[in-house]
């Protein structure tokens, strides 16, 4: 459902110091970034922009509407995704959902049952005055009310014509499917990511090195990967799957790519990540650079990668599987390749068979990832507890071999957990998200500021393999501190994903070439 364009400027008033809604109002840019072709950037003096400000509760004008900044507001309690998601599109030029001139065909508004003075929230706006570009009605729409919007207490607002959604209107994990696809449409966009790409694979053997690549057109529902045997060959040789050429396109020469992979080889198989990069139209060679090399044992499930790349010109990615030296009756498979102009996620845990582990354990199990070290060098892990209906997440700042170089407290930290959806197409995902940073006021109920150095205030463990930890609750990831008085974070630093890489990488096959 859709009004007049917008356009692309903004502005976060100075006023506003709820550095996690500022936070998340980042984490909201990236998203459009990955879902369309909409970015925004800092207002510079243009007629048109929005002006983000803490104000009375979460709402936005539709379109384009004044000139010399147009307030949208992220109000207390406003500071998630789905909501400044949800804010921002009605500046892009959304209605609600429900207000779609069609929308009696798919919801019953109970007005009956709406507080007095609030029935103007479910008027239905005219085929005269916005338009569907023909997609369908969307309960999963970011943009819906839930079945008790603005209910006062006698009943639900929205009644679904189709009883199973309505339990699910009025979602919180973000833009839907169809809400990208009516964005794309509006803005005349590519449907695809940023980077769209063919692969085609290379063979580079002396021997009969077995490589089979399959892939699945958009009008299938029947899925394929690509897969590399090492069964055959001799020890060195390699099958390498090339992107095409692509351009970077924003100004943080940072990109994300993001892969699952099932190893069924010998443990001395490789799977090495380049990119190789050109000058210009007129370099046809370029130059190879090695981001990431995954090797090792084996692996029960498909897991997923990320790797972080930094290219700044022409390039492509290049995956290349090389056989080792040991016997293998299997190989290399890769499947649901993303590439994004987004920072990857400083931490990756995956749990599998996790709704078997959610419904069988006992009740409050705790998980815990390994220890792991953030850009800074805080140390910290990730828990999960089990209550076999749901499940807690939160982080455990722990004693690490950098503490005594490193500021206490450690606030104005943001942490943002995701639970990924596994659809294939970034564009597609809908993952929760949330998120919350450090500051002064985190106290124990013994008074002391939690956010002090686990070795001086910490409580002393010893983990499963015997190492003595000490830690208080939960750390960050990302600094906020340039946006206490400034509206952008800088360029994110490239950080290395690789899993088991080797200790020397000049003895690696992975080194520039």
């Amino acid at each position: 459902m859709f009004c007049v364009f917008f356009s692309n400027m903004f502005k976060i008033n100075c006023e506003m110091k709820d550095l996690n809604a500022k936070g998340v109002i980042m984490k909201a840019f990236d998203q459009f970034r990955v879902k369309s072709c909409i970015d925004f950037k800092p207002w510079d003096a243009e007629e048109y922009y929005i002006e983000i400000q803490k104000l009375d509760g979460c709402w936005s004008y539709v379109g384009r509407f004044f000139a010399n900044g147009q307030n949208l507001s992220i109000g207390a309690g406003c500071d998630n995704l789905a909501t400044v998601e949800h804010e921002i599109l009605h500046a892009l030029g959304f209605y609600h959902e429900q207000s779609r001139y069609d929308r009696d065909d798919y919801v019953q508004i109970a007005l009956e049952n709406v507080i007095t003075g609030h029935e103007n929230n479910f008027i239905k706006v005219g085929s005269n005055e916005s338009i569907t570009h023909g997609v369908p009605y969307d309960y999963m729409s970011v943009m819906h009310y839930s079945k008790d919007a603005f209910t006062n207490g006698n009943g639900s607002t929205i009644i679904t014509t189709d009883p199973q959604f309505q339990q699910v209107i009025g979602q919180k994990l973000g833009m839907s499917p169809r809400d990208a696809e009516e964005l794309n449409l509006l803005y005349n966009c590519s449907k695809y990511l940023q980077f769209k790409t063919n692969w085609n694979c290379a063979v580079h053997t002396a021997a009969n090195f077995n490589v089979t690549c399959l892939f699945i057109p958009e009008d299938q529902k029947k899925g394929y990967f690509i897969h590399t045997s090492t069964a055959s060959g001799q020890e060195g040789d390699t099958t390498q799957l090339k992107s095409d050429i692509m351009r970077p396109g924003r100004k943080c020469n940072v990109q994300c790519l993001q892969f699952y992979y099932f190893h069924t080889g010998n443990e001395s198989d490789k799977l090495n990540i380049w990119i190789r990069e050109f000058q210009d139209q007129q370099d046809t060679t370029g130059t190879l650079r090695c981001m990431g090399q995954l090797t090792g044992p084996p692996t029960s499930h498909w897991k997923i990668h990320h790797v972080s790349l930094d290219a700044t010109e022409l390039f492509q990615v290049v995956f290349e599987v090389q056989k080792g030296a040991g016997s293998s009756t299997g190989g290399f498979s890769i499947d649901d390749i993303n590439l994004s102009e987004t920072e990857c996620p400083h931490l990756t845990w995956q749990v599998d068979d996790f709704e078997n582990l959610l419904n069988t354990s006992d009740w409050g199990t705790r998980m815990y990832s390994p220890r792991q070290y953030s850009r800074e060098g805080y140390a910290y892990r990730v828990a999960v507890i089990l209550y076999q209906t749901y499940f807690g997440m939160f982080l455990q700042l722990l004693s690490g071999e950098y503490d005594d170089q490193l500021e206490w407290p450690c606030l104005q930290k943001q942490i943002t957990f995701q639970l990924l959806d596994q659809s294939s197409n970034m564009q597609l995902q809908m993952s929760k998200q949330m998120s919350f940073t450090t500051n002064e006021n985190d106290m124990t109920s013994n008074g002391i500021l939690i956010w002090n150095n686990p070795r001086e205030n910490g409580t002393r463990l010893f983990t499963e393999s015997n190492e003595l930890f000490n830690y208080l609750s939960i750390l960050y990831q990302i600094d906020l501190t340039p946006l206490v008085n400034g509206t952008t974070l800088p360029c994110p630093q490239v950080r290395q994903h690789g899993a088991h890489l080797p200790t020397n990488m000049s003895e690696s096959p992975c080194v520039p070439r």
